[in-house]
């Protein structure tokens, strides 16, 4: 039997290149692609693979609440997290979103083919230079269980309204993607800019890049 993989990355080439890494392998098999979120959610719940690959960095649904929405739904799925960043507040968001690994791209070869063994059996794996460099001197410091991001304290309908509003998107854009009505989306634009003490759209844009909603990928 083969490990069934789904891979989600924006950047077709990635998909490419991934996708013929891991079909090299014996015991390996890919059954699906996804280029945003969204789809991958959709896609995966319809296809039931047994390990999700996820870049972080994907427009209007980012992996993390890609992560989140998987989990919740389908919690036998072991999830792969994909990443340029080796920052606390990202890997804190993709284990808290149910990821059992997170692999930087700089990384992703033979370790993510390692990565994807481990979680199928129920291990976690952390690339290298996150559990030597970030893992350890960070917990020194917090326990990561202690930790609490603003983002907790969001809907997920306001983290992806959030995410949206970062992008750069109108909010009749957002309206006509969400079926929603303007002043909705308007609501829930001041709700979330209230609940995270942000003024102006230039501060909830560095908010979203500091907390890995949205990144400069």
């Amino acid at each position: 039997m083969k490990i069934k993989i789904f891979l989600a990355d924006d950047h077709g080439i990635v998909r490419s290149g991934l996708r013929y890494l891991l079909e090299a392998q014996p015991d390996l098999t890919v059954i699906g692609e996804a280029t945003s979120g969204g789809d991958a959610v959709r896609d995966v719940l319809q296809l039931g693979p047994d390990v999700v690959v996820l870049d972080i960095a994907m427009p209007e649904l980012n992996g993390i609440e890609a992560a989140r929405q998987i989990h919740a739904a389908a919690p036998d799925i072991q999830i792969i997290m994909l990443s340029m960043h080796a920052t606390p507040e990202y890997i804190y968001q993709a284990l808290t979103a149910g990821a059992r690994g997170y692999v930087l791209k700089e990384a992703a070869g033979s370790e993510l083919i390692e990565a994807i063994r481990a979680v199928y059996v129920g291990q976690r794996h952390l690339s290298a230079k996150i559990s030597d460099e970030i893992i350890d001197n960070y917990l020194t410091q917090h326990k990561m269980s202690e930790m609490v991001s603003p983002l907790e304290q969001l809907s997920a309908r306001e983290r992806e309204i959030l995410q949206l509003v970062a992008e750069g998107k109108t909010s009749n854009t957002i309206a006509n993607r969400l079926f929603l009505s303007v002043k909705t989306i308007e609501s829930y634009r001041s709700r979330l800019m209230q609940k995270l003490d942000l003024r102006d759209l230039p501060s909830l844009v560095r908010f979203a890049i500091q907390h890995g909603v949205i990144t400069l990928e």
